[in-house]
């Protein structure tokens, strides 16, 4: 997909006219977004996985009004019969399991990586949904298969009812309704408030983006920039100095010029863009808890090269950044660099152009499973 291009995805939109005229401002119903695609997963293959440990699962039922929450993993006879109404799994970050999962959530990146979250996949059963509700963050709502009913509206002051497991709106008051049957998909900014309700048994993937607060992204950025910090060993950084103070009768007041070097020394520490940059792109890269990976063999020579779904890379104009980890790139490195984190894939011809440090470091990362080797025509 190029971003000037119209594409079903959209309803016929570019990502360009798309991010411009909707993105974080009006809801879109796209009829047959993706018509006749394959559902990344079958309802089976949903149960098998909200099974599995380290998969974050949810269960969630209405029953006489009344709703319960319970967190998997879930074994099949822990889950309610199919022919009962109002229930819903929701399985999270299932394109960390599944390719074909991942595959769906990769048609998205036209906007940013360090914006895309997770794929989550929720099955339903008639009447299942999880209560009317309003995200934070940008989501794609896409039917995979059934049918699902979505009312839709804006909430400027959200309510939530007292005493329930979910954040579920006392105040809701829907302004559109529409059915969506498999293919179908909607898009909603952050603050709309909506209520999805299934028709019979269906799968709806859910393709959330991150949407961090100031403070977390603040104290994430500056616990980085902490850690990064090294102990002054060698006796250089200046140290808290005052040769003009008084003697004082108030011994426990916190000296004022103390205060005044305190503040100094954080805004000293902030104020070094290339420490914050790279700790912010430490952050946006670290894998989902807990995400691992398996070893793979050393790669073969000069060879094409692809990421694992699992390895989240960005870059800047100064690193690169995988894993959580991050590496000054610059000259021809770096853009192949970019290629690999923009392609998620670098052919034999590129890599062979890699300097040996470049090279050894595509070799650290295959020993770590972060990428592998595949065939040219894969």
């Amino acid at each position: 997909m190029t971003i000037d291009t119209p594409t079903p995805l959209l309803g016929g939109l570019s990502p360009q006219v798309f991010m411009r005229r909707h993105w974080q401002k009006k809801p879109l119903l796209i009829r047959q977004a993706l018509p006749g695609a394959e559902p990344a997963l079958d309802r089976a293959a949903l149960f098998a996985l909200a099974g599995t440990e380290g998969v974050e699962s949810r269960l969630i039922e209405r029953l006489v009004g009344q709703w319960s929450l319970r967190h998997g993993p879930f074994n099949r006879r822990q889950l309610p019969p199919l022919t009962r109404p109002d229930w819903t799994l929701l399985v999270q970050g299932v394109d960390l399991h599944l390719p074909a999962a991942h595959r769906l959530l990769s048609r998205f990146r036209f906007a940013s990586d360090a914006r895309l979250d997770d794929l989550m996949i929720s099955y339903a059963t008639d009447g299942g949904g999880v209560g009317p509700h309003v995200d934070s963050y940008d989501v794609f709502l896409l039917q995979l298969a059934g049918r699902r009913r979505w009312r839709v509206g804006r909430t400027k002051q959200p309510s939530l009812v007292p005493g329930m497991p979910l954040k579920i709106l006392a105040n809701f008051e829907p302004e559109h309704e529409w059915l969506l049957e498999a293919g179908d998909m909607l898009y909603l900014p952050p603050g709309w408030a909506h209520d999805g309700v299934a028709d019979g048994g269906c799968l709806t993937a859910s393709i959330g983006f991150r949407a961090p607060t100031r403070d977390e992204v603040g104290q994430q950025v500056l616990q980085r920039m902490l850690d990064g910090v090294d102990d002054d060993d060698d006796g250089h950084a200046p140290r808290y100095r005052d040769p003009s103070q008084a003697a004082t009768d108030q011994p426990a007041r916190i000296p004022a010029r103390l205060a005044e070097f305190a503040a100094d020394a954080v805004r000293r520490l902030v104020d070094e863009p290339s420490s914050l940059n790279c700790a912010l792109g430490e952050w946006l890269s670290e894998p989902k808890p807990q995400t691992w990976f398996e070893p793979v063999d050393a790669l073969p020579g000069r060879c094409d090269v692809v990421l694992d779904p699992r390895t989240r890379m960005l870059y800047d104009d100064r690193h690169v950044f995988i894993n959580g980890e991050s590496f000054v790139a610059s000259g021809r490195d770096a853009r192949l660099m970019h290629q690999l984190a923009d392609a998620r894939r670098l052919d034999a011809r590129a890599v062979a152009t890699l300097s040996i440090d470049a090279w050894d470091l595509l070799q650290s990362w295959a020993f770590q499973g972060w990428l592998q080797a595949v065939s040219s025509d894969a």
